[in-house]
């Protein structure tokens, strides 16, 4: 990454549990997603810092992780006992934290700093496989509580000037969440729902961002989503990349037993 390009924002379905340090058939099934991050980080080399909107952390006003070095969160359960001693020991990133509450306080939303809270697994999963070495600043920010689509666009707005300073907008979530429905069940929703994601996020912007206000219309929205925390994220991605393309770069069915899940990139690479 050079000095002078503009950073692209990713959504990305950051697959199940601790998935990239197990082995066998659990593992196995997110190999096309572990390509798909790699691919992320090949893409865009190294950038400054990677802040994370993570479906796992939500607060009642927006809030910043700026520990210069987060620990861990084991946030999943019924997984064998190792997966609860792995590190992602990646530094934190105070000054983007200070940067991240700077502007979105310009744009009058409010927000917090949190110096304590550690990576959860929206975040170690997908940064594993992309900086496996751990060596490029990670930070988190909430999502808020109420889940209001606008107002996660308008952080994302807010937030698009990171774009050209190094920083690469990261939205973890999961585009079908539905943990009862994970199995062959999750087939004809999810499938139904992702194949109207792919169309709301190829419209031209302004229909874009309305048809995710209005996600809840979806075929099957409320089967993929019945929390909506999973979708969250992708809505500051798309807010910080508002007028540019989206271009899906992960498509996968049968995962975890039937669930179609997607990622995507808005905004060109090495844009200018």
């Amino acid at each position: 990454m050079t000095g002078t390009s503009r950073l692209p924002t990713y959504f990305v379905s950051h697959g199940g549990g601790p998935w990239p340090w197990m082995d066998g058939p659990f593992r196995q099934q997110f190999d096309k997603l572990h390509a798909s991050l790699q691919a992320i980080a090949r893409d865009v080399g190294r950038p400054r810092a990677i802040l994370v909107i993570s479906g796992h952390w939500e607060e009642d006003r927006f809030t910043v992780q700026s520990s210069p070095a987060p620990g861990m969160i084991y946030d999943y359960g019924g997984f064998p006992p190792e997966t609860y001693q792995i590190r992602y020991a990646s530094p934190g990133a105070p000054a983007v934290a200070l940067r991240v509450k700077e502007l979105l306080g310009k744009a009058g939303i409010v927000a917090a700093l949190d110096p304590e809270r550690g990576y959860d697994h929206g975040t170690y999963t997908t940064m594993y496989p992309m900086y496996p070495d751990a060596d490029v600043p990670v930070l988190q920010l909430s999502l808020k509580h109420g889940y209001d689509p606008e107002e996660h666009l308008a952080v994302g707005r807010a937030l698009a000037p990171l774009r050209d300073e190094g920083v690469l907008i990261v939205g973890s979530g999961y585009s079908f969440h539905n943990l009862r429905l994970f199995g062959p069940a999750a087939r004809a929703p999810s499938d139904a729902f992702d194949g109207w994601l792919e169309q709301a996020m190829r419209a031209p912007p302004a229909e874009r961002s309305q048809a995710l206000r209005d996600w809840s219309k979806a075929p099957s929205a409320r089967i993929a989503h019945p929390q909506e925390d999973h979708l969250l994220p992708m809505m500051v991605a798309v807010g910080a990349a508002e007028s540019e393309p989206a271009e899906r770069v992960y498509y996968e069915q049968g995962v975890m037993g039937g669930v179609t899940s997607s990622s995507y990139r808005l905004g060109a690479l090495g844009g200018a």
